[in-house]
């Protein structure tokens, strides 16, 4: 199984001077079906993650928010017990990337503290884009369009696991999401993409590990 790297299908890379990440553009080419904005946490991003994951265990909120009230909304979800200021900022700020990047007024936010795979089978998502990061944990796996055969995706599978399934070829095909990166996942709902929307799925956890799981939607899906 491999890291995110750069490759026909993978658009990324690293951040530069705090620059807004021009890198999602090119999730508008055909071609492309992620974008990857390969980034390092700070420590204190990482610290300010894992005082959220040990006060809100089972943090699972889903909020309609714009680039002008996420931060307080997602300072409110937290609560006052948690200070996260320097999270609460980079949330923000991918709110204010994706809406500005869509030209959307709003974005559907949702934060989830993950103990279990929460979508553990490989699968397509019906909808146009979705941004996804991991601030603490795993991150997202998924298969490079040409070593997927989609006929074995769902039902097709014939109930057999996806590694025994034919789904892909090899457990090298698989590739993975650092913890931090950030990505543009496109779905089959995107304009003329359906049957090449992104095959991911989540990672396993070990007993004990948590994910701390950022996404954005579209509204209107």
């Amino acid at each position: 199984m491999k890291t995110a790297t750069r490759s026909a299908q993978i658009a990324s890379f690293e951040e530069s001077n705090g620059r807004m990440p021009s890198v999602f553009a090119t999730i508008y080419k055909p071609e492309i079906n992620i974008s990857i904005y390969q980034r390092n946490l700070s420590k204190r991003l990482i610290e300010e993650a894992r005082e959220v994951l040990e006060a809100k265990p089972s943090l699972q909120e889903s909020q309609v928010v714009t680039p002008k009230n996420s931060g307080s909304v997602v300072s409110d979800l937290f609560g006052s017990a948690v200070t996260a200021q320097v999270l609460v900022q980079d949330m923000s700020r991918l709110v204010d990337m994706f809406c500005g990047l869509f030209g959307l007024k709003e974005a559907r936010l949702k934060l989830s503290a993950i103990d279990h795979a929460m979508c553990p089978r490989f699968h397509v998502d019906w909808v146009p884009c979705r941004l996804l990061t991991t601030y603490d944990g795993g991150g997202t796996q998924w298969l490079p369009h040409d070593s997927v055969d989609r006929r074995k995706l769902g039902p097709g599978s014939g109930g057999l696991p996806d590694e025994r399934s034919g789904l892909f070829r090899s457990v090298e095909d698989i590739r993975q999401l650092n913890p931090g990166d950030v990505a543009l996942l496109k779905g089959e709902n995107w304009i003329d993409n359906e049957g090449s929307g992104l095959v991911h799925r989540s990672p396993q956890l070990f007993d004990g590990e948590k994910r701390f799981l950022f996404s954005l939607d579209f509204t209107n899906i």
